[in-house]
């Protein structure tokens, strides 16, 4: 999906530099690109881009409802007051309405944690702070809570038996989670403004399953 994304990109970037050297070249002569409100295009093309191909859509698309609102500001068809006004609910209407599909349409890696998930998981918790830990027994999973702050959490030499949950929380802060080659990972997250990446190059299938569950707010997750 990242490789999508990077096409996307390209593609825009190409024929924006297209279209300006038509222009400078006096082949066509009414593109100007310099347009009211052409800096919000910084925000609504990113935005458009990720809502095709990022699997987590409702950062993408209160970034992108900001995005025109902004335009449509800049363009004296809306002022900037009553922008002002429905930002704020528009988001929190967005976010409500994520929750509730999330809840009522549950991918099937959510089913398969409802169905692994256990107790038994281990605590991490920084605030304000940073931790790093190195398992190299047995592991069943664990919560990891990371505000305005981080957890680094290194399981490549725990003993996996079996499939397994993860839950990071990251508020204004980040968990890297290091996994290793002999595992598959499913992810699932409740994302804004953040997001959950997985870094590693693996194409091993694996013979147990680590699942993420994420919630980041203003923070992330980084597999590797």
């Amino acid at each position: 999906m990242k490789r999508v994304k990077e096409v996307i990109i390209g593609v825009v970037v190409l024929l924006l530099g297209v279209l300006l050297l038509l222009k400078s070249l006096g082949v066509i002569d009414s593109f100007n690109i310099f347009f009211d409100g052409w800096w919000t295009l910084f925000i609504i093309v990113p935005a458009m881009i990720g809502f095709i191909t990022d699997k987590d859509k409702t950062t993408d698309l209160i970034a992108l409802i900001v995005g025109v609102l902004l335009l449509l500001g800049a363009r004296d068809i809306v002022s900037y007051k009553m922008i002002g006004k429905l930002i704020l609910p528009i988001i929190i209407i967005i976010i409500g309405l994520s929750l509730i599909f999330t809840s009522f349409f549950k991918p099937k890696a959510m089913k398969s944690i409802e169905e692994t998930d256990k107790e038994g998981r281990t605590h991490y918790t920084a605030i304000f702070a940073g931790q790093e830990h190195k398992i190299t027994d047995d592991y069943k999973g664990s919560n990891v809570t990371a505000i305005f702050g981080g957890v680094d959490l290194d399981l490549r030499k725990a003993k996996i038996t079996e499939d397994l949950v993860i839950k990071p929380v990251c508020i204004f802060g980040g968990a890297d989670i290091f996994l290793p080659d002999n595992v598959k990972v499913k992810i699932t997250s409740s994302s804004i403004f953040g997001g959950v990446e997985d870094k590693r190059n693996n194409d091993n299938e694996g013979k147990h399953t680590i699942y993420i569950e994420a919630v980041c707010i203003f923070g992330g997750v980084d597999i590797k």
